[in-house]
């Protein structure tokens, strides 16, 4: 089958291309329902093909002399796919290659130039299906994506990737979170015309991603004018209560305490009334401004929820929370045909996401609300807004090019309402009572953490494509830059910019810290620590990459796709001073497609691939600017009425700090290893896919994936400065940091400042210097499966199933286990001792998925929908203190792996139960109202399954000191709730 053009950058366009027997000197005329107009020769061996075509509606017809020999209505555009459309005298069908439909034909849904691996949602699959409303809800249903853990608000991972190695898109710009990339803006569910997924196999256009992409594709006005308007409303009462949650209680090792041992079979949390009530506002219109030459779009979306939520008993304050969240969305688009060979396209999308809490008193003892005023929550203001222009030139039938600009500006305000002056208090529940007469003191400090509230981020960016056709060979080549400034993010403490920890170990005349020197708190074992943090600055990164890609049609059944990719990414500080640089990142993509028949009928395709990743600007928190993290101890013998410990006496030194974090600003020069290489993932995939008859498609794909290399940071100063003396270089004389970015498994070479400012020394570390015995490791093999019936007019249903493994001993760039968010700066990699027993099964790691989605038209009047998603649990962790002996050689405190005296690598655990989620739609469109009117019921969690998802890893408060709240479920399924809505579009 001949080869129908290629789409542009972040696709969002298509193509349209087909045969005509004897047509030569003929043309063909392909018409939008916005009156978007091309016309294309037809070449001596009677094939025509138009590329980089908007998504939309088209009608294709045969022309000659001017006059219509032929002509085919209602071909639609996939993103990124290609429609076969054949006229003339043997042409009996529009035959289309991307699950596409085209007029009312049974078409088969097999895209024969396309080697990637790709999910297309349009808006006819969103009104049908049950789903949320979100791009992450979207995605879920691709194949070989799971929700991340809830620490990253169930971020995506693809294919056994970290969370914060995708990229998202909105009309071709890069919407991805600007500081740390953990998720992205979306559009107004009503406003997405199509969301394509990318799981693997994407071509040289698309780079800083090793997971997947999400490409959400706005909608355009036409030259008809619609306009339509929607209500949804999840109440409260029809709403399941949460579980409550207890503490777990379970048979400890000998020599083994809970921290509380009152604690165990104990309610830990009540979530009676834990319900909440959604109301969302919707509206769209769009049209002609000038017919065939400007149109506009516009949709707008107001979110708002509101509920309760009961804290732990274990909270500073124990409370009940009412919050609420405001979340509008606006969407607008103009497109101006310029004439028939240039168009413009503006898109301009806002989105804010607010939270704000009230919090009263809630009274464990009784199980009742007090009713008494405690304070606020933190208030979270997000808002975005971007704007993104691109023009468009078709130059000739074979060359297309194109520009795309955008600007965007992300405030990231927070705030906490009538803040405290008094310092926040941790675990008050472990005060000692002999120090307080028993009772538990607290204070009106409700929240730990804030940030400067004048937070923001700022993006711009350039794509220039180009697109040539050349015989058998369409050419493309590009440029793609984006640049990202952040300021003033990172997170202090609230109050007087300190904390207060109180703690207790079942180990009173054992030392809390030998490697910080702290010691034995004796008595009973209680003790305070002194908190202090701030890492507050300011950042920006630049990347640039070009690109070059052949899409070769080798013969009639071969299509070959030869990409290759230059990446070049930096990373800046506070100052504006480089402290990353990495260039020369040379990417290659190589994808087969083979038309086995020739006739669409069975596709055997493959890829195999490069992909690098880049740092987020939030790798200079704590990584390339100063910070502050200490923590000092002492016993106390009183507690004043803001709960302070009085009659302090020191247990250390004074302040330590893991991590050597004093507020000493590093020189850039020293941030990370000289030699330092970005992260990458090579994969490769070989699938087919075949039809079955007219009506049903299946097909088989198998993927490896495995992580070239990574980057972390290292914190092991001993080694360093042991590597420096073997070199005869005296240690005192170098000013040793805490904490150096680097490429675990590789030799780095770190610059180290001469204390007296002479200077600098490199030191080379082999990974052996470190004491690791190996290097990063992360693998991930998949076999999916799956069966489709398009819908047909009557009903459409899917079956995905994904056997699949995810191993190694690095997630990526954040540690879900623990719920690390410090981007490549996680725990992991800071000492040897921290990655002994590493090895095993990640936190994304789900050995089993079933995926089943479908819609069946009853009557013309009511329609029901469903989708199931079973899968098996994610691995759990036991993490605690180091070796048989509850050693601490790092500082990290219960941060190994290892527990209760045992070696526990990843998974060893066990797992989190196995999951089914069942949501039902049915739908009913009255005939009276010519079916535009809509009236809907979704019921989500019909089973009302209410598992829990994730676990927590932390074995031990203090050595040989249990946590009471360790393997207890932290983020659990939601429970069932169900959304009522009514819908005009007219």
């Amino acid at each position: 089958m001949s080869l129908a053009g290629a789409a542009f950058g972040q696709a969002t366009t298509g193509a349209i291309f087909g045969q005509v027997p004897n047509g030569a000197g003929q043309t063909v005329k392909i018409e939008s329902g916005s009156g978007f107009t091309r016309e294309v020769a037809i070449d001596a061996s009677g094939r025509y093909s138009a590329s980089s075509l908007p998504v939309g509606t088209y009608t294709v017809t045969l022309l000659k002399d001017g006059q219509t020999v032929d002509s085919r209505n209602n071909v639609s555009l996939r993103v990124g796919g290609g429609v076969e459309v054949d006229l003339g005298a043997s042409a009996s069908n529009a035959q289309e290659l991307s699950a596409i439909s085209v007029s009312a034909n049974a078409l088969p849904s097999i895209d024969v130039t396309s080697v990637d691996s790709r999910t297309v949602i349009t808006s006819q699959d969103l009104q049908r299906l049950p789903l949320n409303r979100t791009a992450e809800s979207i995605a879920l249903l691709a194949p070989g994506t799971v929700s991340g853990s809830g620490y990253f608000n169930n971020a995506v991972s693809f294919g056994g990737a970290g969370v914060t190695e995708n990229a998202y898109y909105i009309n071709g710009y890069n919407t991805t979170n600007p500081l740390n990339a953990t998720g992205g803006v979306g559009l107004p569910y009503g406003a997405i015309d199509q969301q394509q997924v990318l799981t693997g196999g994407y071509s040289a256009k698309y780079g800083r991603s090793d997971g997947g992409v999400i490409n959400q594709i706005g909608k355009s006005g036409t030259n008809e004018w619609h306009f339509g308007a929607q209500v949804q409303w999840a109440p409260a009462f029809a709403a399941a209560d949460p579980a409550d949650i207890y503490f777990p209680k379970r048979n400890l090792p000998a020599g083994y305490g809970y921290t509380d041992p009152s604690l165990p079979g104990t309610l830990y949390r009540s979530r009676k009334g834990n319900t909440s009530w959604e109301t969302t506002y919707s509206a769209y219109v769009g049209g002609p401004l000038i017919k065939d030459k400007l149109f506009f779009f516009l949709a707008a979306e107001a979110d708002k929820e509101q509920g309760k939520s009961t804290s732990s008993i274990l909270a500073a304050n124990t409370n009940n929370t009412y919050y609420s969240y405001d979340r509008p969305k606006v969407y607008g688009k103009l497109d101006w045909n310029i004439n028939q060979n240039n168009v413009f396209e503006l898109s301009v999308v806002h989105d804010k996401n607010e939270y704000e809490g009230t919090q009263y008193g809630y009274d464990y003892g009784t199980g009742t609300a007090t009713g008494d005023l405690i304070g606020h929550d933190t208030t979270n203001k997000s808002s975005s807004d971007y704007y993104i222009g691109k023009y468009t030139s078709y130059i000739t039938d074979d060359l297309t090019v194109s520009a795309l600009y955008g600007w965007s500006k992300t405030e990231d305000y927070q705030v906490v309402p009538g803040g405290s002056a008094n310092p926040y208090l941790s675990r008050p529940d472990l005060q000692d009572p002999a120090a307080t007469g028993g009772a538990i003191i607290r204070n009106d400090q409700t929240q730990l953490y804030t940030q400067n509230p004048n937070a923001n981020n700022k993006t711009h960016g350039l794509r220039l494509d180009a697109e040539y056709r050349l015989g058998d060979h369409t050419l493309s080549a590009g440029i793609d830059n984006m640049y990202f400034y952040s300021s003033d993010e990172g997170q202090q403490l609230t109050g007087p910019n300190y904390a207060w920890l109180y703690g207790k170990t079942s180990q009173p005349n054992q030392p809390l810290s030998t490697t910080f020197g702290i010691a034995a708190p004796g008595g009973d074992g209680y003790y305070v620590r002194r908190y202090v943090f701030d890492n507050v600055t300011s950042m920006s990164v630049k990347q640039k990459a070009y690109y070059l890609e052949d899409k070769w049609q080798v013969s009639n059944n071969v299509l070959l796709s030869l990409g290759l990719r230059n990446d070049k990414f930096t990373n800046y500080n506070n100052a504006g001073q480089a402290y990353i640089n990495n260039d020369n990142q040379w990417a290659p993509r190589l994808g087969v497609s083979w038309d086995v028949f020739g006739d669409s009928s069975l596709k055997v395709y493959g890829n195999l691939g490069r992909y690098y990743l880049a740092l987020p600007p939030s790798v200079a928190i704590r990584g390339a600017s100063a910070s502050t993290f200490t923590y000092e101890y002492f016993t106390y013998t009183g507690v004043d009425a803001n709960g302070e410990p009085t009659g302090l006496t020191a247990l250390g030194p004074g302040p330590v700090s893991t991590n050597n974090e004093y507020g000493t600003a590093p020189d850039p020069k020293t941030v990370a290893a000289t030699n330092l290489k970005s992260q990458y993932q090579d994969e490769v995939q070989l699938g087919f896919d075949k039809s079955l008859g007219d009506s049903w498609v299946t097909g088989a794909k198998a993927t490896y994936r495995q992580l070239q290399t990574a980057i972390d940071d290292v914190c092991d100063t001993d080694a360093l400065a042991a590597k420096a003396a073997s070199m005869g270089v005296d240690p005192d004389t170098l000013a040793i940091r805490g904490c150096y970015i680097f490429n675990p498994g590789e030799t780095n070479t770190f610059r180290l400042n001469h204390v007296d400012g002479s200077g600098f020394t490199d030191v080379t570390m082999r990974n052996s210097d470190w004491g690791f015995t190996e290097g990063a490791k992360r693998k991930y093999y998949a076999l999916d499966l799956y069966l489709e019936h398009p819908f047909d007019g009557k009903w459409q249903a899917r079956v995905d199933y994904t056997f699949s493994r995810s191993y190694g001993n690095t997630e990526g760039q954040v540690k879900s286990d623990i719920g690390q968010t410090d981007v490549s700066k996680t725990s992991d990699w800071d000492t040897a001792a921290l990655m002994e027993n590493s090895y095993g099964l990640l936190a994304n790691h789900r050995r089993h998925q079933l995926k089943v989605r479908g819609s069946y038209q009853v009557s013309p009047e009511w329609m029901v929908s469903g989708a199931l998603r079973v899968q098996s649990g994610a691995p759990k962790s036991c993490i605690g203190y180091y070796g048989t002996n509850e050693g601490d050689p790092s500082g990290y405190y219960a941060n190994y792996h290892w527990c209760a005296g045992q070696p526990s690598a990843p998974g060893a655990a066990g797992s989190n139960p196995w999951t089914k989620k069942l949501d039902l739609n049915v739908t009913y469109r009255p005939a009276f109202a010519d079916h535009k009117l809509a009236f809907g019921l979704d019921v989500f969690n019909v089973l009302n399954e209410t598992k829990a998802l994730q676990t927590d890893a932390t074995f031990e408060d203090d050595r040989y000191t249990v946590s009471n709240t360790y393997n207890q479920g932290i983020f659990f399924e939601a429970p069932r709730y169900v959304r009522l809505s009514a819908s005009y579009d007219f």
